[in-house]
């Protein structure tokens, strides 16, 4: 078994020719299930005449449960959490498929690298897409499996052309195309190593070493920043600049994993670079067991409980072990039960800086924008390479200029915003992908920094690489009162902010305005966050079984204030959690958690009947008290995502903390306003009027 990270070694002149199956992901479920069982009639061509499935997320091609794995048990469950799938587990594996096709925006949602191992584990070696999320892709490029989205090449392997590697890499730039030669990141390292860092490439593949770079010009923030962390081998020339679209390595500030990854990539981190192999720079690596710290109350009650609460204890015991050995903070267990705090939420509680790249191996690194830091999402490989290294292959991006004007209404908060973004027609569908959100305009400083996080964490779910807010005066604020307060952020009229600022004249790729007053109360509708839709269009009348605020989207601090306004209503007025409804707010961290204690909030949750559980991820990983039960129940929660079985078999709707602490009290989706209306009567679904939050 060769070990994950292995690379095949390839090389720049190897052909690909049609000698599998391929398995095509039609809207059609049957058209699946049909391919994989022999009973198709129809061939691969026929097939590319069906709608194509869009938005297949990582969950969808393994799902969270599987994840306890990672060797190559990971092939018998690719796509198992595929929606409306007709087939079981190990069927792909035996269909063995070369070559996997789909539509839009392969690869949503998490970072988890097991997918593409699921993939590469079940035989594929080529995925063909119309758009590709961007750390799905870079996932596949690290393993060595190959992406296209020109589906000419499809076209022609279905003929029987026997194609150049140059065929299927004509999109990317020098640096991925020499990783991709070279069978991934690792071959493409050791080559490196090979050679040191003056020597010729072979085969004049210049550019792998020697990255291009276009002239001195304004800079927006981001790529600042990009440029200023620049790695010693791709050192930047004088008077150049980094150019958008192509790819440097950069050197990460910060760097963290969780028990879900760190056990792949620890495993990677040795095979590769050599059993003493230590941390590069220990004390900026961050290790967190946050995930599944309240898995076992769950996977009691499914087939293989045991067997899977075992491998829970594994993951936990062998990402100790790794960040004791190598010297990284672990950020483990509560002493009261669940976890010290959510990754996300402990990194801009305590870590991140404004300019700093920051990295994690969860899709929602993206939070820390929030402070004024790049940061975002990687796969198993490039944390166990950045481990060793400290460097991070990133491609510039385009930046989308996001002007927030005015302020919001009161009972609509950055949820809805963030919401309301996802459908916006310069953002919606492709449009966002690889990209990055930055939030700039007077609207910026009345948003507090939990709703920056909100906004920032979700970027994510529009397709973008990352989003962030430039440092101001909310910022300096936020950082002076955070523990162990480290230098002040220059301020907005100083000389010496200019690292910090985008130039006046800098690019960006398209600019959206916002009038917040115009933002209104919104849900996403089950199945994909981009489902999003006004409250008040939303005519049914949804029961629900269980509402869930929490995550590391509805976990913070703000978040307690929104739902305590809500709540603080209820009991005002004698209302309480009806009998057959399930709901729980989960704190985001044990400082979020103190500060609730603190404000009386847990009282008055436990008061009208809602439970307070502990920091974890929890329900929103299909990992802890909230996850549904059965496909026919009904959840509203806060959390960020609501991709089929995500967070169980059931039906999940988005909504901000306003929303769902409404919905905990009228028993069904609702706004504040229904939700004070008497038993019986039908209420419009408009916008809430809480009482007051802090600012």
């Amino acid at each position: 078994m060769r070990p994950p990270g292995e690379s095949t070694g390839q090389g720049p002149d190897r052909t690909i020719r049609l000698r599998g199956n391929v398995l095509v992901l039609t809207e059609d479920p049957g058209l699946i299930a049909a391919q994989l069982d022999g009973s198709s009639a129809l061939t691969p061509a026929q097939l590319l005449r069906e709608p194509l499935r869009n938005n297949i997320s990582t969950d969808e091609i393994i799902p969270g449960w599987c994840c306890y794995w990672y060797d190559e048990k990971l092939g018998d469950y690719a796509y198992l959490g595929l929606r409306e799938r007709r087939f079981g587990e190990g069927a792909v594996k035996a269909f063995a498929p070369q070559i996997v096709v789909s539509g839009e925006a392969k690869g949503s949602g998490s970072s988890r690298e097991h997918a593409v191992y699921a993939e590469k584990y079940s035989g594929v070696e080529l995925v063909f897409a119309r758009s590709f999320e961007r750390i799905y892709q870079q996932n596949c490029r690290n393993v060595g499996i190959v992406t296209c989205d020109d589906f000419d090449v499809l076209g022609a392997l279905l003929d029987g052309e026997t194609l150049p590697l140059e065929a299927f890499t004509r999109s990317a730039n020098d640096i991925e195309r020499a990783i991709i030669d070279l069978g991934g990141l690792f071959g493409f390292n050791r080559e490196h190593r090979e050679r040191g860092e003056h020597g010729e490439p072979r085969d004049g593949a210049q550019s792998a070493i020697r990255p291009a770079f276009g002239g001195s010009r304004p800079l927006n923030v981001v790529e600042k920043i990009i440029q200023s962390r620049l790695s010693p081998r791709n050192l930047l020339p004088a008077d150049a600049g980094v150019r958008v679209g192509e790819s440097y390595f950069v050197q990460a500030d910060v760097r963290f994993s969780h028990e879900y990854v760190t056990p792949m990539a620890a495993g990677m981190f040795t095979q590769q670079f050599g059993a003493d192999a230590t941390l590069a720079d220990p004390d900026s690596c961050y290790f967190f067991q946050d995930h599944l710290s309240l898995a076992e109350q769950v996977l009691t009650r499914r087939p293989r409980g045991p067997e899977l609460i075992e491998r829970v204890h594994n993951l936990g015991r062998r990402q100790q072990e790794f960040a004791a050995l190598g010297g990284g903070h672990f950020i483990g267990p509560s002493d009261t039960g669940g976890s010290r705090a959510i990754c996300h939420n402990y990194i801009v509680e305590h870590v991140a800086r404004p300019g700093d790249v920051i990295i994690g191996t969860d899709s929602h690194t993206c939070t820390a924008g929030a402070v004024g830091a790049v940061a975002f999402g990687v796969g198993a490989t490039d944390i166990a390479n950045a481990w060793y290294n400290r460097e991070i292959l990133v491609k510039v991006p385009a930046v989308i200029r996001v002007d927030l004007l005015g302020r919001l209404r009161q009972g609509v908060c950055a949820k809805d915003l963030m919401l309301t973004l996802l459908t916006h027609p310069m953002i919606e569908g492709s449009q966002t992908l690889g990209r990055v959100l930055l939030f700039t305009g007077e609207g910026c400083a009345t948003l507090n920094m939990d709703e920056r996080a909100t906004l920032c964490n979700m970027a994510v779910e529009a397709g973008a690489m990352t989003a962030l807010f430039e440092p101001d005066r909310v910022t300096r604020a936020y950082l002076a009162e955070r523990p162990g307060a480290a230098a002040p952020v220059p301020a907005a009229d100083s000389a010496d902010d200019t690292a910090l600022t985008s130039d006046a004249d800098a690019s960006y790729s398209a600019v959206v305005a916002i009038t917040l007053a115009e933002v209104d109360a919104m849900v996403a509708l089950p199945g994909d966050p981009r489902n999003a839709v006004p409250l008040a269009s939303v005519h049914d009348d949804v029961e629900v079984d269980k509402v869930y605020g929490g995550s590391c989207t509805g976990g913070k601090a703000y978040d307690m204030d929104m739902y305590a306004s809500v709540f603080e209503l209820a009991r005002s007025r004698g209302m309480s959690v009806p009998e057959g409804v399930q709901a729980y707010i989960q704190v985001g961290s044990e400082s979020v958690m103190k500060y609730a204690d603190e404000r009386g909030y847990l009282t008055l949750f436990e008061q009208v009947g809602v439970q307070v559980l502990p920091p974890s991820c929890g329900a929103c990983i299909n990992a802890g008290p909230g996850v549904s039960e059965s496909p026919d129940e009904v959840t509203v929660s806060a959390q960020n995502r609501n991709f089929p079985g995500r967070s169980g078999p059931g039906q999940v709707y988005l909504a901000s903390p306003y929303v769902v602490a409404a919905t905990a009290i009228a028993g069904r989706l609702s706004s504040v306003e229904a939700m004070l209306m008497a038993p019986g009567q039908r209420a419009s679904a408009s916008a809430a009027v809480p009482t007051e939050v802090r600012p």
